[in-house]
């Protein structure tokens, strides 16, 4: 945030206050980082029961007109062409090295209309990008008045099927546009934190109201900002500033799997986005890198940033996120390694305040997916 630059809240700023949340500095935002349960209660609430997250700060960017799914696609190594009617589709913008800048979240709703979630402090240069790039073929418009709550974990469906019976139909990435108690809602069916959830879009001057409602179940506690990093951090997703950055392509993120066919070398699509002869290589030939999981021996977490290095003290690799991790109750990492060192019989060290601790490399993700695919 650049000097003198005030920082924002959002709509639903005062109920954290008012539920007595540790509120800190975020992308620009003031948000709640926990409340009084505590980041490992909060942890437990969402993988048990369900937590509420405020994530209004968010991004929310709708694009119209009658090229803005080809428009979206040059930006993109997705299929966002054959994109079906309100379903959506994890996507990655990338740059002229193969880098990612931000990664995103697509809906297609009909009508020449796409709908993106794009990450709270890259929302300004994701807007730039698109208008540049996309703004002359199409609208790109930020909605700045509506707010965004994500409703996670295994009571999610129980909650708000409660209130919105027709969510009980809806399978993992997947939308629908519902009239929830009179309140205008956008909901799909996804969420950062491995479990089964929604994500819920409004407008701003409902999002009290409507937290209001969820919160009045017995199964829903709100969640702060800890917690939700230590649940994308056990389920093993990437983040942006972290396993995503700019100087790495989505092979070198394992990200493989976000990677269209119909995009690839061979493919009906092939290539056609910033730094595609970079990614398409690293599809063909191989990364010189990629992330893995890595469990530290004993109880120091190994945060990010730590180095890591082989018997011999050469480097081989760097933590990309780093902490405590509730639901196994011991540190977990995730890491970028080089190539020949991310099979499990590698024998690494991770490098914590001067002192080698023995880490051993693992498949993500710590704890499996609970996502409701029908």
């Amino acid at each position: 945030m650049s000097a003198g630059s005030e920082i924002r809240t959002t709509p639903l700023h005062q109920m954290h206050i008012n539920a007595g949340a540790k509120m800190v500095p975020f992308a620009g935002y003031e948000m709640p980082v926990s409340y009084p349960l505590g980041i490992k209660k909060e942890h437990t609430q969402t993988r048990e029961k369900a937590g509420l997250f405020d994530v209004s700060h968010m991004g929310q960017i709708k694009i119209t007109g009658a090229e803005a799914m080809s428009a979206l696609e040059s930006l993109v190594p997705v299929d966002i062409i054959d994109l079906p009617l309100m379903k959506s589709r994890y996507a990655l913008f990338t740059n002229s090295n193969g880098g990612v800048s931000d990664d995103l979240m697509v809906t297609n709703l009909g009508d020449n209309c796409l709908f993106l979630v794009v990450n709270a402090a890259c929302k300004d240069s994701d807007l730039e990008h698109l208008n540049q790039s996309i703004g002359l073929s199409c609208k790109v418009e930020l909605c700045q008045n509506l707010a965004l709550l994500a409703l996670q974990g295994p009571k999610a469906i129980e909650v708000l099927g409660e209130i919105a019976p027709s969510v009980t139909d809806m399978t993992f990435m997947t939308a629908k546009h519902l009239t929830i108690k009179d309140i205008d809602c956008f909901v799909t069916r996804s969420g950062y934190t491995g479990e089964d959830g929604f994500e819920i879009s409004m407008p701003s001057s409902d999002a009290e109201k409507f937290a209001a409602l969820l919160l009045s179940s017995d199964e829903v506690e709100w969640v702060g900002l800890g917690a939700r990093d230590s649940l994308r951090l056990e389920a093993g997703l990437s983040l942006y500033g972290h396993e995503l950055d700019d100087n790495h392509s989505p092979v070198e993120s394992s990200l493989n799997w976000a990677l269209s066919k119909v995009r690839r070398t061979g493919g009906q699509r092939e290539g056609g986005y910033l730094g595609d002869n970079i990614v398409l290589s690293h599809l063909s030939d191989g990364p010189k890198a990629r992330i893995v999981g890595i469990l530290p021996e004993g109880k120091m977490p190994v945060r990010d940033g730590a180095l890591i290095e082989n018997e011999d003290g050469v480097q081989v690799g760097e933590v990309t996120s780093g902490g405590f991790g509730p639901t196994l109750n011991k540190p977990i990492a995730i890491a970028r390694l080089k190539i020949k060192y991310t099979m499990n019989q590698s024998k690494l060290f991770a490098l914590v305040r001067g002192k080698r601790i023995a880490v051993e490399v693992v498949n993500l993700p710590f704890v499996k997916h609970n996502y409701y695919r029908g």
